[in-house]
């Protein structure tokens, strides 16, 4: 699971990413999800863009993806969501979930 400072890093390297994969009226077919999961593979975070025609709502078409190919999302915006999972040898160093700051013992 994903912390929130490791989402708003995702989010900022997805930023100027192009859509790799793309959702039309076909929706989530067998091939989409193997496409993904392929594109998962080598880039471990990727761009999600659904088409105008593709009916489904953008929250279910990212979970879907995401649940099918053991993925996670880092966000999702308007028509466009971003999905990450780490590779078997990781490119992207995420960062560490900071520890809260101890608390003075009580007098």
């Amino acid at each position: 699971m994903l912390s929130g400072k490791q989402k708003r890093f995702l989010r900022g390297l997805g930023h100027n990413l192009k859509p790799v994969i793309t959702i039309g009226k076909g929706e989530l077919s067998e091939a989409l999800t193997h496409e993904t999961d392929e594109a998962l593979e080598s880039h471990e975070l990727i761009k999600v863009k659904m088409l105008e025609s593709c009916t489904m709502d953008r929250h279910e078409a990212a979970g879907g993806l995401a649940a099918a190919c053991r993925a996670e999302i880092a966000q999702v915006l308007g028509r466009t969501f971003l999905l990450y999972r780490q590779a078997k040898e990781p490119k992207l160093e995420l960062p560490k979930e900071a520890k809260p700051a101890r608390q003075p013992a009580g007098r």
